[in-house]
């Protein structure tokens, strides 16, 4: 059952990897380089890289809010914040 309970947690948080890169994609922004302003002593994430590279612009439309609750939900609030003060730039 905790195997089970761990395998769930990665997969969700995979999929909210997704929705970030997706996000990123969308807007023409470097998820890379927004993951690393907001956790600048982080070694660099491999399933960020790979998704990077294996995202195409507009596959899917994700709102700013929607990328913002799923950070959140998993305890990413600097990188929500990040992605908020780049989004304030688009109005």
């Amino acid at each position: 059952m905790k195997n089970k309970v761990i395998e769930q947690y990665e997969a969700d948080e995979n999929i909210m990897i997704q929705i970030y890169v997706q996000w990123c994609a969308n807007h023409d922004i470097d998820p890379l380089e927004l993951y690393q302003n907001a956790y600048p002593n982080q070694a660099s994430n491999e399933i960020l890289i790979e998704l990077k590279e294996n995202t195409e612009k507009h596959a899917l439309d994700v709102d700013t809010e929607a990328v913002m609750y799923f950070l959140q939900l998993f305890g990413n609030d600097d990188l929500a914040f990040e992605v908020s003060k780049v989004a304030d730039t688009f109005k």
